[in-house]
């Protein structure tokens, strides 16, 4: 298992009930994990816009006597600091190398292939499939989007919020849609919680690509299968999610018995209109 400060505090909050609250509270932590052992419970409160009283029960859910028995635990189990690891390196340096680090825990995850596997199996069930994101997440959505029309008979983007979100949502699943999958990524634009949440209540499954199992869509997921983002640069990076997207087309084609003779076709078709450039 990765040593890494952010799949440590997933670790630690595996097992347990939390509230919305809590989870936002964790979802901070995971995002801050390298600097979560140096901070009070205040900037810790501030950071996840919570009261300082809602840290003190958060880490009495988790167990510890307080706050400071919390921080103290986590101080104890940080590794030593490497001499080699980062000194010397520039910020975009350490950018990338957070990036490895984030890939590296999305393969220890995938170690269990099952939720994925589930996940493709309710993707190529779902005709149509709405893909979601918004905001930063649109172009993972596109993205997924795209290459799944390529073996998918019917998939519709949905990247723009508005009046209009709720709308074509109803439209898919009065079409036939079972399954809805949605990219959510910092910052969670509230208009995603509440799709979410709509899209459950009109019967579909959902299925989510966040950047934690604590993301503030966790309550409105059926399946949720995290991938770290990274923060070192002024804007976040999301190399893990748009993997993760890669592999959950894998896993799509593998349920659909047909996508391979549809990647032959298009191939057929492509060399017939000479779309690309040998």
């Amino acid at each position: 298992m990765s040593d890494s400060p952010a799949a440590r505090l997933q670790q630690l909050f595996e097992g347990h009930r939390l509230t919305p609250t809590q989870r936002r509270i964790a979802h901070s932590m995971v995002r801050r994990a390298g600097d979560v052992p140096f901070l009070s419970s205040v900037e810790l409160a501030e950071l996840a816009g919570v009261s300082q009283p809602s840290v003190t029960r958060f880490a009495v859910a988790l167990g510890f006597d307080g706050y400071p028995a919390l921080r103290r635990h986590l101080r104890e189990v940080a590794p030593a600091e490497s001499e080699s690891a980062e000194d010397g390196q520039n910020e975009y340096q350490q950018a990338v190398q957070a990036e490895i680090e984030n890939l590296r825990h999305l393969s220890e995850l995938l170690a269990d292939p099952s939720p994925v596997e589930r996940a493709g199996r309710l993707l190529a069930g779902s005709r149509p499939l709405p893909v979601l994101g918004l905001r930063a997440a649109s172009s993972q959505a596109r993205g997924f989007a795209y290459f799944a029309a390529k073996v998918h008979p019917d998939v519709r983007l949905l990247d723009e919020g508005g009046t209009m979100l709720a709308d074509r949502i109803d439209a898919a699943r009065r079409a036939g849609a079972t399954t809805l999958l949605c990219f959510a990524l910092p910052r969670h634009p509230k208009e995603v919680v509440e799709a979410l949440a709509y899209a459950r209540s009109a019967g579909l499954t959902v299925v989510t690509v966040a950047d934690s199992a604590f993301a503030p869509v966790a309550g409105h997921s059926d399946l949720l299968i995290p991938a770290a983002v990274g923060t070192g640069l002024a804007f976040d990076t999301a190399c893990a999610p748009m993997l993760l997207g890669r592999v959950l087309l894998e896993a799509m084609c593998d349920a659909l018995p047909d996508a391979q003779a549809s990647l032959e076709e298009f191939d057929t078709r492509a060399a017939t209109r000479g779309l690309f450039v040998e």
